[in-house]
């Protein structure tokens, strides 16, 4: 399968690291790319923190995903920048594992996770543990070669009702085969909670642009508060995703959910600030 630990893999070697603690890590962003979203830089801390947790129960569990009380934006990360990543666990189990971590680009921060938690459901699910177990002693020692992730075609957004600058609801398809299920999850597609998180903040982004600006700069993300995710999101399906927008002075709220068959699937809230972008 040539995807694996290609198309969805974020990882590129493992530099640091103590056992069930801590670790750093590091990923290349292929310089081919047209962009590179922040929500993969959220996922390189995740996946990280996902290596350390599964390490530390034997490679028998795995996170997946589930609570995440902040994630700040704090830089753009451009294709050819290479990615440092820093991961630690406050608790982990066979039930949960908890932590945060960060990622930083030539030494300043671009992006942080504060207060995540995610279930730890048998491995075996969703991969071959003993793969994954090899896997992990690559990034450790020789680690993987740059390079190898193509980048991701976001799904598609239908729009479903629209009040400008106010509300917008959209479908959003999920492709029924995409390469990066090879890797999220060999024996359990699952479509990727920060690809759901990066289309509802691409749906609030086009009503925020439509908003009065209190300057010269446009509005970007600067931080998401309150994820949560309640099921997994299968291959076909379909999902309804919705944003409302408040407006704070420089600053614009964003309510986000998304819902499959009438029931609701995923919350979060999403701040825009008016800042000038790289």
């Amino acid at each position: 399968m040539a995807e694996r630990f290609s198309a969805f893999s974020f990882v590129d070697r493992i530099t640091e690291f103590e056992a069930g603690t801590r670790a750093k890590g590091q990923f290349t962003v292929p310089e081919g790319l047209p962009s590179f979203p922040a929500c993969l830089v959220a996922e390189a801390v995740g996946q990280l923190a996902a290596w350390v947790a599964m390490a530390r129960v034997g490679f028998r569990r795995r996170p997946v995903a589930g609570l995440a009380g902040e994630t700040c934006f704090l830089g753009e990360v451009k294709p050819g920048q290479r990615l440092d990543l820093e991961v630690e666990l406050q608790s982990c189990d066979d039930e949960a594992v908890a932590y945060g971590g960060c990622a930083r680009v030539a030494g300043a921060e671009v992006l942080a996770l504060r207060h995540c938690v995610g279930p730890m459901l048998p491995l075996e699910d969703f991969d071959a543990p003993e793969a994954v177990q090899e896997q992990f002693q690559v990034l450790r020692e020789t680690g993987m070669p740059g390079g190898r992730f193509r980048g991701v075609a976001p799904p598609e957004l239908l729009v479903i009702d629209r009040r400008p600058g106010d509300r917008v609801r959209a479908a959003m398809h999920v492709p029924a085969t995409a390469p990066f299920f090879a890797d999220h999850f060999p024996r359990r597609a699952v479509f990727p909670g920060t690809l759901l998180l990066d289309s509802q903040i691409r749906l609030a982004m086009g009503l925020a642009d439509e908003l009065p600006r209190p300057g010269a700069h446009p509005f970007a993300p600067s931080r998401v508060t309150d994820v949560k995710i309640r099921s997994f999101i299968l291959p076909g399906q379909t999902v309804e995703l919705e944003a409302q927008l408040s407006r704070v002075g420089d600053v614009a709220e964003a309510a986000l959910t998304a819902r499959s068959n009438g029931k609701q699937i995923a919350t979060g809230r999403l701040e825009l600030t008016s800042r000038e972008v790289a």
